[in-house]
């Protein structure tokens, strides 16, 4: 045999004769405990020597070990009885979820077969037509636009008069009231920091995510702040089978050329003849990943300029075509706001970097006291003047240079200790979302505290924190050092909640 031969089997002689002296052990185990002639000769060494006595105590030992045995062997049955059981058991409830999966799976068969033939129904009667061998058909008649929701829109605003806007309310004075109508007309709480977190996210991005566990009021807040303008929020609730945006907008069914609206689309729509603040509500938006049916939205609203928010419904134009679709492209006006609500259990995707980065997130993880709260009625403003609060607070309030340079040494010290960067995006948003929260009451400190506590601090969930652990002590000390002891409360919570996590 050559060395490498020799090496090979010296090499796994230790392992291969460790593994075989335990099953050896383990057979001579056996056959020394259920060997009846040694049990005999012991027997036999004492017989002479024992008395009457002697001979009762070895039947005793003799019943005892007998006893012993027979209720090891009971038990060792009955553990595989009840493992056998436990098992079919198992087999029978999975059969009973495959047969439940098979049923899930026959009902969005039928809901689909009935989108469908719903689809095929005129819109205006809801019969469906059959041509002359009985099949299924509803062409469009001459003159008929494949858009019916976007038509009407376009009949019913053409006697549209705007509403007497309240253009002179200040953003402090609008939170106020807007705490106050809720509570006084709505039966819903919520307080001073909520409020102005919820107003300032509509300068900073055209999405908000209202976060936290069930029954916190987060779709409440949508609804409330649409009863507040006059303007009530379009609900989309979210389901696990949105696939891409065809889910929020709609498609063209080419069998009965029509263009299948949503309600998302025909306020988008509407939104663009006039000057009122509009609010889509993605409900339980992450019930279904956002990148699959938001993915587009989110790439055009992040577009500098307005002109390019465009989306394309269909790849021509018709002569019948709704009056703003131009080519068959619509262009999405700046007075719509997108809020998603996200309830963080099992049950839901978890939300990426690319959603949370354009984003301004809200948790709202407790339900709020009641309050005594003034009569207050709704206070609807324009979109134009919404912004222009936006713009008066930015230029008058922006953000200190002393917070700027606290912000930079921030980065810099995030960067070094945790190779995690803010980015051009979040120093934007909090520029932009900082005077804006001064504006409306609260404090600079605490508006840094709030952002950077859920931009960029939720970023080190996804770092390994047993590796970061002994960094949290030595960053809470550079906020307290930075910008004051007292300070800070957000990002401070976040980091203790991390490190007893690790």
């Amino acid at each position: 045999m050559n060395t490498v031969g020799k090496f090979f089997l010296e090499f796994l002689d230790p392992f291969f004769g460790g593994l075989w002296s335990i099953f050896e052990s383990i057979f001579k185990g056996i056959l020394e405990m259920f060997n009846i002639v040694n049990y005999f000769d012991i027997v036999n060494k004492y017989a002479d020597a024992l008395g009457g006595f002697g001979w009762f105590i070895v039947f005793l030992t003799i019943l005892f070990l007998v006893v012993f045995v027979a209720f090891l062997v009971f038990l060792i049955i009955k553990g595989i009885k009840r493992y056998i059981k436990y098992r079919k058991e198992l087999l029978k409830q999975e059969n009973l979820f495959d047969e439940i999966e098979d049923l899930n799976g026959e009902i969005i068969k039928l809901k689909l077969e009935n989108e469908k033939f719903m689809e095929m129904m005129d819109p205006e009667t809801g019969d469906v037509e059959y041509d002359e061998d009985g099949n299924i058909t509803n062409k469009l008649k001459e003159g008929e636009s494949r858009f019916y929701k976007l038509t009407e829109i376009d009949e019913k605003m053409q006697s549209y008069q705007e509403p007497a806007f309240n253009n002179t309310v200040t953003l402090n004075q609008f939170c106020e009231a807007f705490k106050n109508f809720s509570a006084s007309k709505l039966g819903l709480y919520y307080n001073d920091k909520i409020i102005r977190l919820f107003i300032s996210s509509f300068a900073a991005s055209r999405l908000i995510i209202l976060e936290g566990i069930s029954g916190t009021g987060k779709t409440s807040l949508a609804y409330a702040f649409g009863n507040m303008v006059k303007n009530e929020a379009v609900i989309a609730s979210v389901q696990p089978s949105w696939r891409d945006s065809s889910e929020l907008f709609g498609y063209f069914n080419e069998f009965t050329k029509r263009f299948n609206e949503t309600e998302v689309l025909a306020k988008i729509y509407e939104a663009g003849y006039n000057n009122e603040i509009y609010v889509t509500l993605l409900d339980e938006m992450n019930i279904s990943r956002v990148e699959y049916y938001f993915a587009e939205m989110l790439s055009i609203l992040e577009l500098p300029m307005r002109d390019e928010w465009i989306i394309e419904l269909v790849p021509n134009f018709w002569p019948n075509d709704p009056v703003k679709l131009q080519e068959g492209k619509l262009h999405i006006p700046g007075n719509m706001w997108y809020i998603g609500t996200i309830n963080n259990d099992d049950s839901t995707f978890m939300v990426t970097d690319k959603v949370y980065d354009r984003a301004i997130p809200i948790a709202i993880d407790e339900k709020f006291p009641r309050f005594n709260a003034p009569d207050t009625e709704p206070i609807q403003i324009s979109s134009n003047y919404f912004e222009q609060l936006f713009k008066k607070a930015q230029t008058e309030l922006p953000v200190t240079e002393e917070s700027k340079q606290k912000l930079e040494l921030t980065d810099k010290y995030i960067i070094e200790h945790f190779r995690v960067s803010f980015g051009n995006r979040i120093l934007k948003q909090i520029y932009e979302f900082v005077p804006v929260y001064v504006a409306c009451g609260g404090t600079e400190v605490e508006a840094i505290d709030y952002l950077l506590a859920h931009k960029v601090l939720r970023k080190f969930e996804q770092l390994n924190l047993a590796l970061i652990r002994d960094e949290i002590d030595g960053f809470i000390k550079f906020l307290d050092d930075t910008y004051g002891q007292e300070n800070f409360e957000e990002c401070k919570a976040i980091l203790n909640r991390l490190k007893k996590a690790a």
